[in-house]
């Protein structure tokens, strides 16, 4: 699969020839991200140390289980995901406080961080499926998520990866701020996501996920915005900065988790780039979504449920953020 230009959206992703092929494909991984562990490397350690096009809750009976703004290609299905703890009342919420920073090599920077996902979608339907205007169309608030096979939800999973994420960054020095953590009944939305980054004025966003593609398909991808310039949405100067972003974080999550990039996406490259995600489409700040592996797949599963693997893989996202942010 190769890339025709910043507004290339993926197609329905197809399987890639075994995994063994991508031995050769980590040796070629991106020059970009190649390039940017040098950039990180040259700059010295750092870390300290995790939308989509999915079915919105049903009105009704058990809920469906797929992503808010950032999950799989259109065609591919999700699973169920569990029923969340008990939520508090209906509303929006101020998003969670920033962790206190401290004297560090990051100090001054903003970094907001985006658990996908609440785990109380699943109470609220109605509120969840309204539509909202992400710039290019409108689209559900959020969705429920999804979650591996034996009931762990990607929503437990990014805020766990979330808050693991938010220490790292803040021992080095950073301001972090999540957009939800488990302090609000739903939501945020997906453009509501976006404009908490947008008014923090952030240095960077990250979004956390785990993918919901089928069993069989392995490993992680980091989706970028592409350039867009429609309605409220407009892209065209962050595109730039956020695949730097993209490329640091696939680099180094690689290098310290040992994953390999998907091999349903990205050609291999563990790089997407999107234009129908709301999250990206409204940010004005560099932002990424990282899907960190595929809940529905053993394997993957067996890693996202493992914290000694969480705590990489926020290890990995820490550190593709700190070169980034120290350029």
């Amino acid at each position: 699969m190769s890339y025709t230009g910043p507004d290339f959206d993926p197609p329905r992703p197809r399987r890639s020839p075994p995994r063994r092929a991508l031995t050769v494909a980590l040796a070629a991984l991106v020059p970009g991200a190649l390039l940017g562990w040098g950039v990180y490397a040259a700059a010295g350690p750092g870390g300290g140390g995790g939308e989509e096009r999915a079915a919105p809750v049903p009105s009704s009976s058990a809920p469906a289980a797929t992503g808010g703004d950032a999950k799989e290609p259109a065609g591919r299905a999700s699973s169920p995901a569990t029923a969340p703890a008990s939520a508090s009342s209906p509303g929006r919420r101020a998003p969670s406080p920033s962790a206190p920073a401290v004297s560090g090599p990051l100090k001054g920077k903003v970094v907001v961080v985006d658990p996908g996902h609440n785990p109380g979608n699943v109470r609220y339907p109605d509120e969840i499926n309204r539509a909202v205007d992400v710039g290019t169309h409108h689209k559900e608030c959020d969705t429920t998520g999804t979650s591996t096979d034996a009931g762990y939800s990607e929503a437990a999973f990014t805020l766990d990866v979330a808050h693991r994420l938010r220490d790292l960054l803040a021992r080095q020095g950073a301001t972090v701020r999540l957009t939800q953590d488990g302090d609000r009944p739903y939501g945020p939305c997906v453009d509501e996501r976006a404009r908490i980054g947008n008014e923090a004025r952030a240095d960077a966003a990250v979004s956390i996920h785990a993918d919901g593609s089928a069993a069989g398909d392995r490993g992680f991808h980091v989706i970028l915005p592409g350039a867009v310039h429609a309605g409220a949405a407009d892209t065209r100067a962050i595109a730039g900065p956020s695949r730097d972003l993209g490329e640091r974080i696939a680099g180094r999550f690689l290098r310290v988790t040992g994953s390999a990039p998907a091999d349903y996406v990205g050609g291999g490259t563990g790089l997407v780039t999107r234009t129908d995600l709301g999250g990206l489409n409204l940010s004005k700040v560099p932002k990424v979504f990282i899907e960190c592996g595929n809940m529905r797949d053993s394997q993957d599963a067996a890693l996202l449920t493992s914290g000694a693997w969480r705590q990489k893989a926020a290890q990995g996202i820490s550190e593709g953020i700190v070169g980034f942010l120290r350029g």
